[in-house]
This record gives structure tokens, sequence and C-alpha cells, in this order.
């Protein structure tokens, strides 16, 4: 099991969703973004990260800084989960591999078919694996 997985289940059984992880090994830096239908609120952080210094500790994990965020109005979108719960958002999206000379798109997500994204572009839906998704963040609306 991965440090991710681990760190989903964890904070799930918090209540809160992981939505992104980095680390650094050369800085020992551990980047936790975390999120939950109603916001993240900085006490959400403070409490998340109080229990995953435990947990990590626990877990015999090293790292020197623990850093727990929100993931902000440009929230990356990962999982397929996401592209549903996300649906009617506009989102930038860049691919791994190049769809006709392209691997940025713009547009508004349209839901999921199986194994891929929808996105209207355009006035066109137009499907893209999720296996191909390099990137994706949705765009704040102001």
């Amino acid at each position: 099991m991965t440090l991710e997985n681990k760190l989903e289940t964890t904070l799930a059984g918090l209540g809160y969703e992981l939505v992104d992880l980095s680390f650094s090994v050369k800085s020992g830096l551990m980047r936790v973004f975390i999120d939950r239908p109603e916001g993240i609120t900085l006490d959400d952080c403070v409490l998340v990260s109080n229990h995953l210094g435990h947990w990590l500790g626990v877990e015999n994990i090293e790292y020197d800084r623990l850093e727990v965020s929100s993931p902000g109005l440009d929230r990356p979108v990962k999982k397929l989960q996401d592209f549903e719960r996300f649906a009617g958002h506009k989102v930038n999206l860049r691919l791994r591999i190049a769809r006709a000379g392209q691997r940025r798109f713009a547009g508004v997500i349209a839901g999921v078919d199986g194994a891929s994204v929808l996105l209207d572009i355009e006035g066109q839906r137009v499907a893209f694996e999720l296996d191909n998704v390099d990137q994706a963040r949705l765009v704040p609306e102001v």
C-alpha cells in the first residue's frame, strides 16, 4: 500500500478527502492538500496536521516538515469521482500525450464515461482517457 493510499484511508476516517500529496526528499517537506464538501478552515488544517504528525510517527514515515492546506480555488481534479463531482465547472487540462498536436485544453466538465473524462469545448463534447490526463485544475469562478 502506497503512502498516498494510506493517507486517503486515514483522512477518510476523519471526514476529509486527500486531494493531493507532494513530498520533497531533498527538503523533507511533505505537503498534504485536503478537502471536504463544506470546504476547509484553518481549524481543519490544524486538526489534520496534529493527527498526521502522530500518525506519520507511528507509521515510521520520515519527514522534516509537514504542511496541511486547502487545495485552493484552482483545485486539482485527479480522479474520475472528482470529474463527476465538479461537472458543470470550467477546467484547464493538460495531456501526457498530445492529441492532434495539442496538449492543453480548456472546457466545461461534462462528466465521465467509463475511464474517460468528458469536456464540453466550444460546443463539442470531447472524451479524454483519464490515464492520459497529466494535470487538470478547476478555473476559479469570480
